[in-house]
Parts: structure tokens; C-alpha cells; sequence
């Protein structure tokens, strides 16, 4: 009786090892990769990191490529990496992705006639907010007068 209980504690144990053991392998091969994914030199990681938080997630609302998880941020980052490696400087890296991805890439779009609503829209609201606070009041002070 009491082997066979052995046996199936045995075995149980023999399932749930490679269960419990999967996420501390799984951390130690992306650890892996992103230490792969790192310049020795201080200057040039310096420079991939400041370039990776000037473009944008285009899978995350809101997130630079620097921070996002997502596997297009991972492909972006390589993609700096290696124009970084190939002499590539950050002008020339900034082109290349705009030229892949278009504008909607960089965190901060630039001031041309197609973005133009975009750069005025907060002003736009503000000033129509402005004149339906200044038409309440007005009307709020006529019925009071």
C-alpha cells in the first residue's frame, strides 16, 4: 500500500518539476536576450536608449519604444541597434524608420500641413470652450439683470 503511494507522489513530482521550473528558465532566456541586445560600449547604449524614447509603439497607446514589451518594440529596438552598429547616425536612423513606418512612428510629429489639425486641436478646444463659458455667462448675467 504504501508504494503505491510512492510511486504516485513520485510521479506527481515528476509532472510538476518541469511546471514549476518553465518560468525560472523562461526568465533566464529573456534576461538572455536582452543582455544580448546591449552595446558594451556605455556611449553607444547611451545613444540607442535615447533614440528607442523618440519613437512611438505603434501597438501601445501612449508608450515609446523604449519602454513598450510588445514584439514590435522589440523589432524596432533591434532595428535601431543595428543602424547604431552600421555607423548610422541618429538622422539617418530617424529617416529610416520614418521611411518604414511614417511619421505616426516618431513621439513627437513634425509641424507640416497634414499635421496641422493635430497640432492645433487642444487650441481649438480650448477656444470653444472659452466662447460656450463666455455665452453662458453672458446669458446667466442677462437673466439676472
Amino acid at each position: 500500500m504504501k508504494t503505491c503511494r510512492m510511486k504516485a507522489v513520485l510521479a506527481l513530482l515528476l509532472l510538476l518539476v518541469p511546471t514549476l521550473a518553465a518560468p525560472v528558465f523562461s526568465n533566464a532566456a529573456s534576461a538572455a536576450a536582452t543582455a544580448a541586445d546591449t552595446f558594451s560600449d556605455p556611449a553607444m547604449e547611451a545613444r540607442a536608449r535615447n533614440l528607442q524614447r523618440q519613437f512611438r509603439c505603434l501597438v501601445c497607446a501612449g508608450e515609446n519604444v523604449d519602454e513598450s514589451g510588445s514584439p514590435f518594440s522589440a523589432d524596432v529596438r533591434r532595428l535601431i541597434r543595428e543602424q547604431i552598429a552600421a555607423g548610422q547616425s541618429d538622422a539617418q536612423v530617424q529617416d529610416f524608420l520614418v521611411a518604414r513606418y511614417g511619421d505616426v512612428i516618431l513621439m513627437k510629429p513634425p509641424v507640416q500641413p497634414d499635421t496641422w489639425l493635430l497640432w492645433l486641436a487642444p487650441f481649438l478646444v480650448l477656444g470653444a470652450g472659452g466662447a460656450v463659458a463666455w455665452v453662458v455667462v453672458k446669458k446667466a448675467a442677462a437673466r439676472s439683470a
